[in-house]
């Protein structure tokens, strides 16, 4: 029989709860799965900055539809680079980045997991080093590439946590010269960050380990409100020259989840390497996609270097990272002042970004989702961005039930 050694592949875990969810006529189910930004209506939200934009963009009569270059739109690629390295630094000055538009920072994390794969001077077996846990996809694109996966402790479940003692351990115990894959912030899955006190410390361990820091920087701005505070990590290594390549997406932080807009950067040593990994990367892109989709890089190129708009664009983002918080608070307060709900939820506040770990078990996540009609992941994974004004109280007193053992 052609292909009987394909097998047969489960669904994938999150779009799978989120189709239950879609078809579920329960009236106060609430879908915490999936990771996109929802406003206090529930309903997804697009960026004024993007509309103003996308009305620039189709009004203008010298739009077209012609391919853009390989390496992607160049107004994109360089704003893009600007955005994530600042506009004063040096490796950009000196022409040491090395940038590619990809397919969002799914695609970045592939490119530039391939790319590692066949250039990087790997110290024994070729393997990347990923948090525990971590988004779920590094998994399925890295050993994809043909690289092995090895995992470093990250997250305490019993202080719901950093589990810095552990990590830096970890990190000091790896072959030197290591492939250790980091979140810029906003960590997905935990919502756990490590601090700039301990960002230095892990900073210091790189260096004297000479690891390999290879970034995913999919929150930019969506975590704090501040696109500079959030790429402080990214800019901290490479001021202290540790090797990095930095994975980009713009579907969080625009809105634009579905156009796909992402960059993979790589910072080299001179920029004669950077011309040479340039180029590379740009054959590697035209192996796979010919050229990158122009749309969403111009939607993207408009706000970002467009005084107007790009201030725009920053109020926006504030303003989803706002009632990101704000949703965190009053589930706190629920939780602890109004329900005392049995355990500790200081680390609902503690953490940043889009998700939020419970710290609940997977008979709870399963309880929840079953009996109160609240979707989400078995590790106890929700997205805060589908909590708003009308449901939080609902999924509060789920959650004070499940933990009570009264669902």
């Amino acid at each position: 029989e052609l292909w009987q050694g394909v097998t047969l592949e489960p669904p994938d875990g999150i779009f799978a709860i989120k189709d239950r969810c879609d078809n579920d006529t329960f009236p106060q189910k609430i879908d915490l799965s999936i990771g996109a930004y929802r406003g206090d209506d529930a309903k997804p939200w697009v960026l004024p900055a993007v509309r103003k934009a996308f009305t620039r963009l189709v009004n203008d009569p010298l739009h077209n539809y012609e391919y853009l270059p390989v390496s992607g739109h160049p107004e994109f690629t360089k704003a893009a680079a600007v955005l994530l390295f600042g506009e004063d630094s040096l490796v950009l000055k000196q022409n040491r980045v090395a940038t590619v538009q990809t397919i969002s920072g799914t695609g970045a994390n592939y490119l530039g997991a391939l790319f590692t794969h066949r250039y990087y001077r790997f110290n024994g077996d070729r393997k990347m080093y990923v948090s525990d846990p971590t988004w779920v996809n590094h998994h399925a694109i890295f050993k994809g590439v043909g690289l092995g996966l090895e995992t470093y402790p990250y997250y305490n479940p019993v202080t719901n946590r950093l589990d810095f003692g552990r990590l830096l351990t970890a990190f000091q115990n790896a072959p030197n010269g290591s492939v250790m894959v980091l979140h810029a912030c906003a960590h997905n899955p935990t919502g756990v960050d490590p601090t700039r006190d301990q960002w230095s410390a892990i900073a210091d361990v790189m260096v004297e380990k000479g690891h390999f820091a290879f970034f995913d920087c999919a929150y930019q701005g969506f975590a704090s409100g501040d696109p500079d505070e959030d790429a402080w990590a990214v800019r901290e290594f490479v001021r202290r020259s540790i090797p990095v390549v930095v994975c980009q997406s713009f579907s969080k932080n625009v809105g634009l989840y579905a156009e796909r807009v992402g960059a993979l950067h790589v910072v080299c040593p001179t920029s004669d390497c950077a011309f040479r990994v340039w180029r590379k990367l740009s054959s590697m892109v035209r192996a796979q996609m010919s050229t990158p989709p122009a749309h969403g890089a111009r939607l993207v190129s408009l706000i970002l270097n467009d005084p107007e708009l790009f201030a725009e664009w920053k109020r926006n983002v504030k303003a989803m990272a706002k009632r990101i918080i704000e949703m965190r608070v009053e589930l706190h307060r629920l939780l602890t002042e109004e329900l005392k709900t049995p355990g500790s939820w200081e680390h609902i506040v503690d953490q940043i970004g889009m998700f939020g770990f419970t710290g609940i078990s997977e008979g709870q996540a399963m309880a929840l989702t079953e009996r109160a009609h609240v979707y989400m992941l078995l590790n106890g994974r929700i997205s805060i961005a589908g909590l708003n004004r009308r449901n939080i109280r609902y999924f509060a007193q789920s959650l004070d039930r499940a933990m009570r053992g009264q669902l």
